[in-house]
């Protein structure tokens, strides 16, 4: 699941979901605000994981066999 803009890299989702963690963090935002920042944090989250096994199974094809 890729979060609303679908051309986030994977740094730039990256520092919004720090930016989203730091303003829930601060205690600043009304209860509404938390609960639709904690949603769009998922999406980024889910993104971020996504982003990051499709490299890890690319790196694993581009290694060398051990045979």
């Amino acid at each position: 699941m890729k979060p609303d803009d679908s051309t986030l890299s994977f740094e730039q989702a990256l520092a919004q979901l720090s930016e989203l963690v730091k303003k829930m963090e601060s205690g600043a935002l009304p209860l509404a605000d938390s609960v639709k920042a904690y949603e769009q944090g998922m999406k980024l989250k889910t993104y971020l994981e996504q982003v990051l096994k499709e490299a890890e199974l690319k790196i694993e094809q581009l290694k060398p066999c051990d045979k």
